[in-house]
């Protein structure tokens, strides 16, 4: 048996009574009595919800349906001659007599009218008056793609309330969906719901913030294991002989490398038994009052766990700066270059070595 068919407006409607479906271009539509069981399905919704989360979620919905509205309306040489191909359409399926009143496209705005809209039939029913959000969503959603920027749209008249039809009011909009819901929570006009969905975006915030500060961590954690591999390349510390130590220094000596260099120099210090340190300042181009202050306070630190510590490398540029900015630097000992800084080292572990076999052979 064949299914019965019908067209209207240049679509199929077809009943394929076998598998109990209703197509609309092949696509499966559903047929309600609208004064009861769409009131019926409505009322419970908005008892769940209330009104204004209800109305929000139907305009909603409207907009984000008029993908295949628009397919068919920008067929058509002008918005308005393809927005009344769309009511052909849309009118043997329950939504009304649409018109528009106005549209100006310098302003933004559009004015619509709908007549005997399926949401004023149930909620003249039902004796309220809620406004039909569907169908001004779909104006909304068929605007926007008009206008190009995203719209919404405010009942002005209701059948519901004894007027002739349903007029709706189109314009940009730049409150979000989200904006819109923290309203209703602002004003205390909030639902079970609405407080249920404000705590489920509350907890994925927090668990977001949670994963950023996680992922913050690791990212500190990685730059400080640079940082620390940094200060190691910029000032290596070199065994050039038994108990002598040398520790060329790249670039300026600031308040973190020169912590990190003193506490890896004191602890390879104390590991190697060194007795001699050799600061190499050949790769330093300029120094200042805070980079004296670090060398001192190296030197200190070197000389309390009975090493000595030798400055080589000084440039004649960090020379005269040295001399105008009046920096004291007479506590340490100052050579040359690398080279007379190891001599110097190397002369003073002889010397010591010798006065340590006098001593022995004067105890014999």
């Amino acid at each position: 048996m064949q299914n019965p068919k019908i067209t209207i407006a240049g679509f199929d409607i077809e009943w394929d009574l076998d598998k109990g479906l209703n197509l609309w271009a092949g696509m499966p539509t559903l047929s309600m009595w609208i004064p009861s069981s769409v009131a019926g399905l409505m009322s419970g919704m908005v008892a769940m919800v209330g009104v204004e989360r209800f109305n929000l979620c139907l305009q909603l919905g409207g907009r984000q349906s008029v993908d295949g509205d628009w397919s068919i309306l920008s067929t058509q040489s002008s918005f308005e001659e393809g927005f009344r191909l769309v009511n052909k359409i849309s009118l043997p399926a329950g939504w009304g007599r649409w018109d528009i009143v106005a549209l100006d496209r310098e302003r933004r705005e559009a004015r619509y009218r709908v007549y005997n809209n399926w949401e004023s039939i149930y909620q003249r029913s039902l004796g309220v008056s809620w406004g039909c959000a569907m169908t001004a969503g779909k104006m909304a959603g068929m605007t926007e793609r008009l206008f190009g920027v995203p719209c919404w749209a405010e009942q002005t008249a209701f059948e519901t309330n004894g007027s002739e039809y349903d007029e709706l009011l189109v314009r940009p909009t730049d409150k979000t969906a989200e904006a819109r819901l923290a309203e209703l929570l602002e004003e205390g006009r909030a639902t079970a719901t609405d407080l249920a969905a404000a705590l489920a975006a509350l907890k994925k915030e927090v668990a977001e913030r949670e994963r950023t500060e996680a992922a913050l961590r690791e990212k500190l954690q990685l730059i400080q294991q640079q940082e620390t591999a940094l200060c190691a390349m910029v000032a290596p510390i070199i065994q050039v002989w038994d108990g002598v130590l040398t520790v060329p220094v790249m670039g300026g000596l600031d308040s973190q490398r020169a912590s990190a260099l003193m506490e890896r120099l004191l602890g390879a210090i104390v590991g190697g038994q060194t007795r001699h340190v050799i600061l190499d300042l050949t790769a330093v181009d300029a120094v200042d009052t805070s980079t004296a202050d670090h060398l001192i306070r190296i030197v200190r630190a070197v000389e309390l766990l009975g090493a000595r510590l030798v400055v080589t490398g000084i440039r004649p540029a960090v020379a005269q700066t040295v001399v105008s900015l009046g920096m004291d630097l007479g506590r340490i000992t100052t050579l040359r270059d690398l080279q007379e800084g190891l001599k110097s080292c190397m002369a003073a572990g002889v010397g010591a070595q010798k006065q340590s076999e006098t001593i022995r052979s004067n105890q014999k």
